[in-house]
């Protein structure tokens, strides 16, 4: 049997959220290895307008609202998948880093050429 698409029943709010933390913890601008295999990510990025820049990818803000909810970030503390430091940085776990959001395609708009 396959595995079960998004198994901690993360609401579309999380879910964009640790897509993004995860994004910010593959950038060295933003990323922080930790001893015990987490990531802590800090410097988060502003919007300016109606979207802002990861790494090569350009984020719509209204995708990226969950950055500024503490209530996201405590549910995905609760969930195990960050260690939250709201609002300036987050830890993501190992289990954060390697949950699959299935978003990463959807909210991080790369060029095509």
């Amino acid at each position: 049997m396959p595995p079960k698409r998004n198994p901690l029943g993360l609401n579309a709010l999380q879910l964009k959220t640790l897509t993004l933390l995860q994004e910010l913890a593959r950038s060295p601008d933003h990323a922080e290895p930790q001893p015990d295999g987490g990531i802590r990510v800090s410097g988060l990025p502003q919007p300016h307008g109606d979207h802002f820049h990861l790494g090569s990818a350009v984020v719509l803000a209204r995708d990226a609202t969950g950055l500024v909810n503490s209530a996201a970030w405590h549910a995905l503390e609760r969930k195990g998948l960050i260690k939250s430091e709201f609002p300036d940085a987050a830890v993501l776990t190992p289990a954060g880093v390697a949950y699959d959001t299935g978003l990463a395609g959807t909210i991080l708009h790369r060029a095509t050429h």
